[in-house]
């Protein structure tokens, strides 16, 4: 599809996708960027790369496809310095968390001849690093796709299709959309795992068997990376945390008040919800 793709950022998901890249035959050529030396080195070794830098500039140099796979506070940074460095038709994607703030980035800061299309790909794992990448990671799971009514429509198409190539299924919404609806699927989640965990006390932790282990698998995320996806979508975390500080609430009152039935129907809706939740 492309003759040279870029992926700054190989951790997780950066080196997933370099690997997914080559297993599909997506490009001719794929160079890594990264500060950790270490990093580069892992990827060169495992032939997850072609070519591996941590200077950003000659890394993009004619890359057809440019993929920022960074924390969204990094991926808000690149944004307002790579535009001048890259070719006419360049096309940009990202994988981050949030879309609204990234896309109105883009929006504004990338010149015309650099085409941006953003991108969520909803896979990963609470690990973190290039050591625990893999080309499978994308199979069979969804990408998010927020084009607004700037974006390229065959810098659209082509993104799709990467993605689609990558083992992904694609569905397409608006950055705003998409950042109410994760609020409530992924980042309050963890968020919830984050202080379960925090609340409770230490020395009862020996006494936690699976279901505390499967409930709060995500609280072994990278925090730097959530604390940053807070922040960035902080209304819609606000709303949907309101919205299930409610729910917990009632409850509480039930179990004060002995209201076993509620319980029992709250449970009973819960149960159904979780039941029809596709693997």
């Amino acid at each position: 599809m492309f003759r040279k793709v870029t992926v700054i950022g190989i951790g997780l998901l950066g080196g997933s996708l370099a690997m997914a890249i080559k297993k599909n035959h997506l490009a001719r050529e794929v160079v890594g960027v990264s500060r950790r030396q270490a990093a580069l080195q892992y990827a060169l070794k495992n032939k997850i790369i072609d070519h591996g830098s941590s200077n950003i500039v000659k890394s993009v140099e004619n890359a057809d496809l440019v993929v920022l796979a960074t924390p969204i506070q990094t991926i808000l940074t690149l944004i307002t310095t790579l535009g001048a460095h890259l070719k006419r038709g360049c096309i940009v994607t990202d994988v981050g968390s949030t879309k609204a703030t990234i896309v109105q980035a883009a929006q504004k800061h990338f010149p015309n001849h650099v085409l941006f299309v953003g991108s969520h790909p909803l896979a990963g794992s609470e690990k973190k690093g290039i050591e625990f990448s893999t080309a499978s990671l994308f199979e069979q799971s969804h990408c998010l796709l927020t084009p607004t009514d700037k974006t390229n429509k065959g810098a659209l198409d082509k993104v799709s299709e990467f993605w689609t190539r990558a083992g992904a299924k694609i569905k397409t919404i608006s950055p705003d959309e998409h950042d109410t609806i994760v609020a409530y699927t992924s980042h309050v989640p963890h968020l919830l795992a984050y202080g379960l965990m925090d609340a409770i006390p230490a020395d009862y932790l020996p006494f936690g068997a699976t279901g505390l282990r499967d409930t709060t698998r995500i609280a072994s995320s990278n925090p730097e990376l959530w604390a940053d996806i807070c922040m960035q979508n902080a209304k819609n975390m606000t709303k949907s945390l309101d919205d299930i500080i409610k729910t917990i609430a009632g409850y509480r009152k039930a179990i004060v008040v002995g209201d076993e039935n509620f319980l029992m129907e709250s449970f009973k809706r819960s149960k159904e919800k979780r039941d029809g939740l596709h693997a």
